[in-house]
């Protein structure tokens, strides 16, 4: 009797130890879903209505992320390739992850290509039709100059590559999520979170949804391109807007030069020709000023036909003209603003967010990818990123180190397409027709301005020199051989405009910046202690 009392005891005590247990874990589970009620309320179809606290429906991704990475283009995706193979993990939000349509971003020169190579990237341009470019051919009045890219020197598989922008962007995206620590999601970024002063992450809201995500890290990288929604915080942006490219595919075509970009001298500024497959070639059409006649309307294929079209070169002149009555016409503002980042705990802003500059020269992916290799340079030494205000401080050196190559770029472009542009003016006409037959006379007079365009040799001293030897050399022509007053006027002129053009340039960019980084303290920076 005792022993089965003692039983009975026994089984009594295990009893009440399990059901001790399931009812704290009943308890535990109601207590989380009261508590997830105080934060998301629902209607009675279960959507979701608010928070308590600020009144939209908000969830927070709590998966350990390194960095962020606002936008999918030319520098995210290939950044977020380039950090993934580092080791870091990261998260990229991308507005719209369907093939992009554009109309620029199709010509990548040498010297970027070269980037891409050193970024492990260089299969990107493979299984798109992509085409090699050799350089490039100047038309004016009718005369032509064949302008190749100084390559002697480098492996026969470096040259430009022109491609459709779209493919070039997904096959970098599918590089980049084919790492495993990088996650790709498609999202709409609507702010960055800040706290005293430091960026710890972003909002956003997922695809088709209402709900208002948050993702934390200790860098964010944002580089959502040249329609950037969130750098105002981050930088002062000073946009200008010179001109507009319309832009038309002409099929059937075949170019007087192949693999080389074509560029005609036009009335009343640059008309460009380019491969961006083996069966297409791309016509841009640049239209000085912000607004461009209508499309809709006809006004614009009305222009195409009476004012560009019988400047295009005869072998062109048909598929142009077949392509115009088509009527697939886009067109886009080109914009050039200078870098002028603040920095920003937790923040960094890269690409088309911080800086532009006119695509008449096709130097954007070539300055993004240059920065994307000097980024990785600068976080390759840390182990981890917590401590923001002295990431921060270290940071500082990108935009200093980025300098040399990108005002070199960004320069040649803002100065070329002034150049290249026709004008009234007797001096500036005397410089475009100099600037054609300085490039004609070959050897180093074509070499070196295309050693800087292509991205192989950007240096700023030897750009102003090249620069300042084209208006020497139209000054000299003017005087030789016997020097009138009227053309002694004109050539000081000449000489003025010449340096109205390129130093405005070069003072946005930043002088000491740009030809003396090493006296810029920010150069020196040490990477922090962990």
């Amino acid at each position: 009797m005792v022993g089965q009392s003692l039983e009975m005891v026994y089984q009594n005590i295990f009893g009440a130890v399990i059901a001790s247990l399931l009812g704290f874990a009943f308890l535990y589970r109601l207590r989380g879903k009261k508590a997830a009620r105080a934060i998301v309320k629902t209607d009675q179809n279960g959507n979701c209505l608010k928070s308590s606290e600020n009144g939209i429906c908000e969830a927070k991704i709590s998966t350990s992320t390194d960095i962020i990475i606002v936008g999918a283009g030319v520098v995210g995706s290939a950044l977020a390739y380039t950090l993934g193979k580092e080791g870091r993990r990261v998260h990229v939000i991308e507005r719209d992850l369907a093939e992009p349509d554009r109309i620029v971003g199709e010509l990548l020169q040498p010297g970027g290509y070269l980037k891409l190579i050193e970024l492990g990237l260089e299969d990107c341009v493979s299984e798109i039709d992509a085409q090699r470019v050799f350089g490039y051919a100047l038309y004016k009045d009718g005369k032509s100059t064949k302008l190749p890219y100084p390559l002697e020197n480098f492996h026969p598989d470096v040259a430009g590559r022109s491609f459709h922008h779209g493919r070039f962007i997904q096959r970098m995206r599918q590089k980049a999520s084919s790492l495993p620590n990088v996650r790709l999601e498609q999202g709409t970024v609507t702010s960055l979170i800040e706290e005293k002063g430091t960026i710890k992450g972003v909002q956003y809201k997922s695809k088709g949804g209402d709900l208002e995500l948050t993702a934390h890290a200790p860098l964010t990288i944002v580089c959502d391109g040249c329609y950037s929604n969130l750098r105002r915080s981050l930088c002062d942006p000073k946009v200008d807007i010179p001109s507009c490219f319309v832009g038309l595919v002409l099929e059937n075509c075949q170019l007087p030069y192949a693999n080389y970009g074509h560029v005609i001298l036009a009335d009343p500024s640059p008309i460009l020709f380019y491969p961006i497959s083996s069966t297409e070639i791309r016509c841009l059409v640049d239209v000085p000023g912000q607004k461009v006649p209508s499309i809709s309307g006809g006004e614009m294929a009305h222009y195409l036909k009476t004012k560009v079209a019988p400047q295009v070169p005869p072998e062109m002149y048909a598929a142009f003209m077949a392509a115009t009555d088509k009527g697939n016409i886009k067109s886009m503002p080109n914009r050039s603003m200078p870098a002028a980042p603040h920095p920003t705990p937790g923040a960094l802003l890269m690409g088309d967010a911080v800086n532009m500059r006119h695509p008449l020269t096709g130097g954007g992916m070539t300055v993004a990818l240059s920065d994307i290799v000097v980024l990785r340079n600068l976080l390759r030494p840390l182990h981890n990123l917590n401590d923001a205000p002295a990431l921060c401080k270290y940071l500082e050196s990108f935009y200093t180190l980025r300098k040399p190559v990108a005002s070199t770029i960004n320069t040649l472009a803002g100065a070329l397409y002034k150049v290249f542009c026709a004008s009234p003016d007797p001096a500036r006409k005397e410089m475009r027709l100099a600037c054609f037959d300085y490039l004609s006379l070959g050897g180093v007079f074509s070499n070196g301005p295309l050693a800087i365009l292509s991205g192989l040799n950007p240096r700023p001293l030897s750009l102003v020199l090249h620069f300042f030897a084209v208006a020497v050399y139209a000054v000299g022509r003017l005087l030789i051989p016997f020097p009138s007053p009227k053309r002694m006027w004109v050539g000081a002129r000449l000489i003025l405009g010449a340096s109205g053009i390129i130093f405005p340039i070069i003072n946005s960019e930043g002088v000491r910046q740009m030809f003396f980084p090493v006296t810029v303290l920010s150069y020196y920076r040490a990477p922090p202690v962990n």
